[in-house]
């Protein structure tokens, strides 16, 4: 069972019958995800509005609320126009829209801004509540899929290198909430062994830091750190299209779509190039004071020292990993993965105007094209397929209800 069909199942058991799981999504090798909050998304917006699409606005509204808690930020360190640039790469990015799913990696946009929010907020004062908040967001996350590390490791970094200022008591009163709010999972663990491991994990083939000792997990992560920064999205966008609305010749079916795909991954590369001179421009600003206490950052360089820290991150979940991350795995660090485009964006603007322009509105309509026929004529979104009466034939066959 899917991970959307999962979550279906255990918000309308909760919405409908009262019972809440207090355990989330089976994930891969270590066991389902702890905590009730996977139910919760799906059972507490259908118990408002009777509906299918209810749980669906709460994230479409919990994906905007994600946008501002970064804009908010964004806003105190650059231009108005670089402010535009981040709207158009945050919020219309294939990347993004694509996790429009009922599954946990689309819920945590809101965790990752949250986290950044608060962290900003903690440069230079030890308060109580934006480091409640800070904690709460890497908790929350934890309820929903195991990538929550990557946060907690960038809080690590930042608290290490000196740039966020923490209360202790509030860090104590976030783990005493979150300790609470799982005390139904600790139950469930004792009660039900299936949830502590998952059985594709034959005889402990996998394990904690199996990525560190192979080599492809950690290299195919940090591709990922600029592929989310870049135009090279994921092949579940572009590989499900077939143009069959194009013509009924299957000739020119298959022309289009190898011309598609052909002008996607030529784009794709181009662009992670680009990502990679940003990547190497804000790495040699921000190289002397990265792993240095002795120098206050200024706002700009706080936010790419973020970026550092979500770069290592990364690398470290990988290593860690006992698995090889797909494009989900990773997705909690997209925001950041735009901080150094964003600084090289501002810095080719000052000098190419007419030029950045004209590569503004290319992007706006290159996205949008994509989008379109990722919605319509793709792996996972169709034109063909009605959301809800697909969910509602689902619960009736299913869930009985």
């Amino acid at each position: 069972m899917g991970d959307h069909f999962q979550m279906l199942q255990k918000g309308y058991l909760g919405a409908k019958n009262g019972i809440w799981m207090g355990y989330g999504n089976a994930a891969s090798v270590v066991g389902n995800v702890p905590g009730t909050l996977s139910a919760l998304v799906i059972g507490v917006p259908l118990m408002v509005w009777d509906s299918p699409w209810a749980p669906m606005v709460f994230l479409i509204t919990l994906h905007l609320i994600s946008f501002l808690l970064f804009d908010s930020v964004i806003k105190h360190i650059f231009n108005p126009t670089i402010r535009l640039v981040f709207l158009l790469l945050y919020w219309l990015n294939p990347w993004f829209l694509y996790e429009s799913m009922l599954y946990n990696p689309s819920y945590l946009f809101v965790f990752s801004a949250l986290h950044f929010w608060s962290a900003y907020h903690m440069r230079e004062n030890k308060s109580f509540g934006y480091t409640f908040i800070h904690v709460l967001s890497i908790a929350m996350a934890m309820q929903l899929h195991y990538s929550w590390i990557i946060l907690a490791l960038i809080s690590f970094y930042l608290f290490l290198r000196g740039v966020i200022k923490v209360n202790w008591f509030a860090i104590l009163s976030a783990l005493i909430v979150t300790v609470a709010s799982l005390i139904p999972y600790f139950h469930d663990y004792l009660s039900h062994p299936e949830i502590r491991q998952n059985p594709g994990n034959k005889d402990g083939a996998r394990y904690i830091g199996w990525g560190l000792v192979h080599v492809y997990p950690i290299l195919k992560a940090i591709l990922y750190w600029f592929r989310y920064a870049s135009f090279f999205f994921s092949n579940k966008e572009i590989l499900g299209t077939t143009f069959d609305w194009i013509s009924t010749s299957v000739q020119i079916q298959k022309a289009t779509v190898f011309s598609y795909r052909a002008i996607v991954d030529i784009i794709g590369v181009i662009t992670v190039w680009i990502a990679l001179k940003a990547n190497g421009y804000s790495w040699k600003s921000i190289k002397p004071i990265a792993f240095s206490r002795s120098v206050p950052p200024s706002p700009l360089q706080w936010l790419l020292l973020y970026s550092v820290g979500a770069f290592i991150a990364i690398i470290i979940s990988a290593g860690l990993s006992p698995i090889v991350f797909s494009h989900w795995h990773l997705i909690i660090a997209f925001g950041f993965a735009l901080f150094p485009i964003l600084v090289f964006v501002d810095h080719y603007r000052q000098n190419n105007t007419q030029r950045f322009l004209v590569y503004l509105l290319a992007t706006f309509i290159y996205f949008g094209c994509v989008n379109l026929i990722a919605a319509n004529d793709g792996e996972k979104f169709s034109r063909k397929v009605n959301y809800q009466t697909q969910t509602i034939e689902y619960i009736q066959t299913q869930l009985r209800y």
